[in-house]
């Protein structure tokens, strides 16, 4: 039986402290599939899956496969990934494969820290 922070299978803001983070300048979620860039749940940051779009087009897939797609996501992603970390305290990644993803994207990938 599921009881307080998820009665009635939703979670209850007022069991931690939740932040709902936007990043500043970066295009905000499609109106078909709302989420948050990130969010803060006490000393835990979930950062959203993070697609290999093109930065010029914002909207569509870098061109090229696997390999262009996860050279994309880094880029994109480790120029902040690396400032929330202190050298040698990097979190591990997971890798997990499903069989579709949004705009039939390649690779998408997420992350959990207690930084």
């Amino acid at each position: 039986m599921l009881t307080a922070p998820f009665a009635a299978g939703v979670l209850d803001s007022r069991a931690m402290d939740l932040e709902y983070l936007m990043v500043p300048g970066a295009p905000p979620p499609p109106p078909t599939a709302p989420y948050s860039h990130a969010v803060r749940a006490g000393d835990f940051l979930f950062v959203t899956g993070q697609m290999p779009s093109d930065p010029r087009t914002g909207d569509r897939l870098v061109p090229g496969g696997i390999v262009e797609q996860t050279h994309q996501v880094y880029a994109a992603m480790n120029g902040v990934y690396v400032t929330y970390f202190k050298a040698g305290r990097l979190p591990g990644r997971t890798c997990v494969g499903v069989t579709g993803l949004a705009l039939r994207a390649l690779v998408e990938i997420d992350l959990i820290v207690k930084p």
